[in-house]
């Protein structure tokens, strides 16, 4: 009677682990029922397909960008590469601020090129005045040979003379 007892524990404890395994690795895995990930039958876990075609979104365009996002965009790495201060920040932003405006109403009224060169060259012009007024001379020229030469240019060239300017030991 005692070894019926231990074997008829020992199967139930047996059957016992195997259920809960079971239902441990159908919880983990989501296998059961043939129905494992992607596979055919519509319960698994991957990608549901449906007979109704869906509609193809249309891509919108990006909105242009503002002539005050623009230079809001460039105005920290301006700064940095002609150490400016906050007035002379300010002017700066101002003056470009009207002057990029002025050249994007210019691209949308999309006049033949001889024109375009024109009017660019009036507003580059009109510019240069009103910032050779509003700045330094040093940082005036500063900003035309960073307009000549590009930003990243001349960020580098001011690293180079940072580094060169270390004291010997």
């Amino acid at each position: 009677m005692k070894k019926v007892a231990k074997f008829s524990s020992l199967k139930f404890l047996i059957l016992l682990s195997v259920l809960f395994a079971g239902s441990e690795l159908y919880a983990q895995y989501g296998y059961g029922s043939g129905y494992g990930y992607g596979s055919r039958g519509g319960y698994g876990y991957g990608r549901q397909r449906s007979s109704i075609p869906q509609a193809q979104e249309t891509q919108k365009e990006p909105e242009p960008k503002t002539a005050e996002e623009l230079v809001d965009g460039e105005m920290p790495r301006i700064t940095e590469a002609l150490g400016l201060n906050e007035f002379e920040q300010a002017v700066l932003s101002s003056v470009l601020k009207k002057y990029v405006q002025e050249r994007i109403e210019a691209q949308i009224l999309k006049l033949p090129p001889e024109k375009m060169r024109e009017v660019y060259d009036n507003i580059t012009k009109r510019q240069d005045e009103e910032l050779k007024a509003g700045l330094p001379l040093e940082k005036y020229e500063a900003f035309v040979a960073l307009q000549k030469d590009g930003v990243s240019k001349t960020l580098k060239k001011k690293k180079k003379k940072t580094k060169r300017k270390k004291p010997k030991n």
